[in-house]
């Protein structure tokens, strides 16, 4: 994503996932005190984008509300008011909605090749494919010196950008409404969602809650060898009536500091603890180093007096990159959120996480 505007995708719903109800008057979700952080994105944004469903079911105009807001803009030299995006398949949109006929700002289209023709006398028509694709977009975005993209929905466009992995913050306001009603617009549809969300921020707007999440980091290439090793490891262990792990420690510059596994010099050792065994927790190098390992830390146990999220949280080690989450086998494992909670970077791959389990199918509902 290297170039790529910053991505914030914004939404309210409802408390079981809707939009929307199935009526024809819009149902309200957001109260005035998200209205106006809301318009504080906008006015934070560089452009704000929706999907074609949205232009045509809820006409919005897209502007920053706030007169004052819109004076910080100026002032700051940026135009007055964000750029406006959309993106469509079929390129059916009535060139009379607000979206093109409020405002100044530039008004994009992306929507596969003469498909929005029609519209080329209200905004800049951009190919992007059929079906349109995110990345295309976004790339065309940064050549127009886009940085910060504020994404409004609908629930297609929502799962297109999270489906893509391609959302670096999420906002979401969470409305005290259940609508209960499988006709009506869900905030996202089907999909795989491949980078995990962890969540920054939750607070209360009146009877609003509103979460704020990151995308959690993405593995370096690094990472991903470090993590295979580890994950090798594993083939190491002796015979287990438990998981069988591999773990190593390395350094940015590629160096590996310790090595362990599941049951090395121990029986009941733990990889973690095998690799931590061969280094002084005091070791300076660690300030640098990252904990690999092919199972999320234990967080509880009885074979040894210390867990293994214990241990490196002993240390300065200040990341963990792991394939699989312990399922619900011996104990219910809290070690990523107890690394996170003590201010660690945790970065889950769970691409891998298969091998993992394919180590591991010698424990009862385990496959790969």
């Amino acid at each position: 994503m290297t170039g790529r505007p910053h991505v914030l995708l914004s939404a309210a719903q409802s408390l079981d996932g809707y939009l929307d109800d199935a009526g024809s008057t819009r149902l309200l979700l957001s109260n005035e005190e998200d209205f106006a952080e809301v318009d504080r994105l906008r006015a934070e944004a560089d452009a704000i984008l929706v999907g074609a469903g949205t232009v045509r079911a809820d006409n919005p105009r897209l502007l920053v509300r706030s007169a004052e807001l819109r004076r910080e803009r100026v002032a700051a030299g940026r135009p007055e008011q964000p750029i406006k995006v959309t993106v469509t398949s079929s390129g059916k949109l009535d060139p009379a909605s607000r979206f093109f006929t409020t405002g100044d700002a530039p008004k994009l289209v992306y929507a596969p090749a003469g498909s929005a023709d029609g519209l080329g006398a209200v905004a800049t028509v951009v190919d992007v494919g059929a079906p349109p694709q995110i990345e295309r977009v976004l790339d065309d975005l940064a050549e127009r010196g886009v940085r910060q993209l504020l994404v409004e929905g609908g629930g297609t466009v929502h799962t297109q950008f999270l489906d893509a992995g391609l959302v670096d913050e999420l906002r979401l306001a969470i409305a005290p409404i259940m609508v209960g009603d499988p006709r009506a617009p869900r905030f996202l549809g089907p999909g795989a969602f491949p980078r995990p969300l962890q969540l920054t921020e939750a607070r209360r707007l009146g009877e609003i809650a509103v979460l704020r999440y990151r995308a959690a980091a993405e593995p370096s290439s690094l990472d991903l060898a470090r993590l295979r090793q580890a994950i090798k490891l594993a083939d190491e262990c002796p015979p287990s009536s438990t998981f069988r792990v591999g773990a190593v420690v390395g350094l940015p510059d590629g160096t590996v500091l310790a090595t362990g596994h599941s049951g090395e010099g121990d029986a009941h050792n733990h990889a973690e603890e095998a690799a931590l065994a061969k280094l002084d927790p005091r070791d300076p190098r660690l300030a640098d180093a990252t904990m690999y390992s092919s199972l999320e830390p234990c967080s509880d146990r009885a074979s040894h007096p210390k867990s293994c999220t214990q241990l490196i949280l002993e240390t300065a080690i200040p990341r963990v990159v792991i394939a699989w989450r312990e399922p619900s086998l011996f104990v219910e494992a809290e070690g990523v959120e107890r690394l996170v909670a003590a201010g660690r970077r945790v970065i889950e791959v769970p691409a891998l996480a298969s091998e993992v389990r394919r180590a591991n199918t010698h424990l009862p509902g385990v496959r790969p």
